[in-house]
């Protein structure tokens, strides 16, 4: 299994990357996130961006560590982390994380969450990930989901305008074939009661978000 970790740019708002060093196979900074890549020593195949929100010395230190660096112009039809994402495709990975992409502007953090659309259209998990937040999204089916201590809050998301069938075994809060829409807050602030549980659903799209206060 092939995974690819994209870093971006959301400020003070990484996990700890190096808890994911041997799980990632290749590491992707997106403008600034090169730069995040490079301070905790990780190694770099590919640096991407504009970086415009580098300094002179940030971007000394990524051409320093990147295997290869892809400069782009500010004035461009794609975001860094779409020109990174679009690169992570080329090595074709079964798994894309994405760190730094939350938190940050609201126009780029809503628009990475669509990201993860695209990204699962190509029958790769895409999964957004913070110090608080764990974002993944799912199409219909069954799920099976572990207890995670830094991630104990459970919530589920309508990403399309319905979802329909869902069923929750193992929670504090279960469902069954149930429905949700759009402004609906059933499935907000759910746990596990055992170390998995799961979910399932039958029409729809769904966004898994665990999260922590």
């Amino acid at each position: 299994m092939t995974v690819v970790g994209i870093v971006g740019n959301a400020p003070g708002h990484h996990s700890d990357l190096k808890t994911y060093k041997e799980e990632v196979d290749f590491w992707i900074g997106a403008d600034r996130g090169a730069w995040v890549l490079a301070t905790c020593d990780l190694p770099i195949t590919y640096a991407i961006g504009d970086f415009d929100s580098t300094t002179k010395e940030e971007k000394l230190l990524i051409d320093k560590h990147a295997q290869c660096v892809h400069v782009y112009p500010s004035e461009k039809d794609e975001t860094d982390l779409e020109l990174a994402l679009n690169k992570a495709y080329e090595l074709e990975p079964d798994t894309i994380y994405l760190f730094g992409v939350s938190g940050g502007r609201k126009d780029h953090e809503f628009i990475n969450v669509q990201l993860l659309y695209a990204i699962l259209s190509k029958g790769i998990r895409g999964i957004i990930i913070d110090i608080a937040n764990y974002l993944e999204l799912t199409f219909p089916g069954k799920y099976t989901v572990l207890h995670d201590i830094n991630y104990p809050i459970i919530s589920f998301v309508p990403f399309s305008k319905e979802v329909k069938g869902i069923t929750l075994t193992h929670f504090y809060y279960p469902l069954t074939n149930a429905n949700i829409s759009w402004g609906s807050t059933l499935c907000i602030s759910n746990k596990l009661i055992r170390n998995s549980g799961t979910f399932s659903y039958k029409e729809g799209i769904l966004l898994l978000v665990k999260s922590r206060d």
